[in-house]
């Protein structure tokens, strides 16, 4: 059976970049222990970075105090070896979002964790069963796909697999909660409920600026004014990243069809290497 989320005492988590660190910087936040791995010292040192640049931002905006930011980094350990994690009571994967990746990642945790650890993925669009098939408890393997900046977003996407146990699930929903996030549920479907609708928005704003129906801005402007929304397609494209848009749209495109065809103007920036901010250049320009 599951352990109680109150019994947590500590988070594995696999990757140290935006996502990874991200989620390492809310679990301890929160309170938790966490070891944070990545497959080389020089990533688990970039995050730990990340970390403290977003932990110094929320103490100027007064979200947290010195002393908390503080506690909250020292209680992350930083290491290059997946055997850290085995005494941790949930592991979060933050890797490439690449299946034969995270099957490799997966069936290595299943050797080492703890026989009643959670095993989630953070994939975005990626099938929950199929990762969790690498394994010998596909029963204890779940979604929880956090959105991107992770300290900053509310929200988590928790995803049910083919053999995801209840108690797993509910476990997730805890978790994720306990971490001060509100959740929603989906079932195993290609790009879940958030990607399956907001990339084919964000592709087609992409389309309407190729196709010459108004400018980026007036895109943006159209949908931030009209609908509500805190970004427009181009502006959340280029904020999400335009490598990380196409690919997670070919493979809605690869397994729903024709709908979700990829833009070709997404296509032709991705490969001139304009990804957005993390670039300097997508549809806008960034200092």
């Amino acid at each position: 059976m599951t352990r109680n989320v109150g019994d947590i005492d500590r988070v594995g988590v696999v990757g140290a970049g935006t996502m990874g660190s991200g989620i390492a910087q809310v679990a301890a936040t929160s309170g938790h222990d966490v070891v944070m791995r990545d497959i080389e010292t020089e990533y688990v040192e970039n995050g730990f970075g990340t970390i403290a640049d977003s932990l110094g931002r929320l103490v100027d905006r007064e979200k947290l105090t010195e002393a908390e930011a503080e506690a909250a980094e020292a209680r992350i350990e930083g290491t290059t070896e997946l055997a850290d994690l085995a005494d941790c009571d949930i592991i979060v994967e933050a890797a490439l979002e690449d299946i034969d990746v995270k099957r490799d990642i997966f069936a290595d945790l299943d050797d080492i964790a703890d026989p009643d650890a959670v095993l989630a993925t953070n994939t975005s669009t990626l099938s929950i069963t199929t990762i969790a098939a690498a394994t010998d408890r596909p029963g204890s393997v779940v979604g929880l796909h956090f959105m991107n900046p992770v300290p900053v977003m509310q929200g988590v996407e928790v995803v049910r697999g083919e053999k995801t146990r209840s108690d797993v699930l509910e476990f997730a929903h805890a978790f994720a909660e306990d971490l001060g996030k509100e959740t929603w549920e989906s079932d195993d479907k290609p790009g879940f409920v958030t990607n399956r609708i907001l990339m084919p928005w964000i592709n087609e704003g992409i389309r309407a600026y190729d196709e010459g129906v108004a400018s980026k801005e007036d895109i943006d402007s159209g949908m931030t004014l009209g609908t509500n929304v805190p970004m427009g397609p181009l502006q959340l494209a280029d904020h999400i990243g335009l490598d990380i848009c196409l690919h997670a749209t070919e493979t809605l495109h690869e397994e729903l069809g024709d709908r979700y065809t990829p833009a070709y103007l997404l296509k032709r920036k991705v490969e001139a290497g304009d990804l957005g901010k993390k670039t300097g250049q997508g549809f806008y320009e960034y200092d």
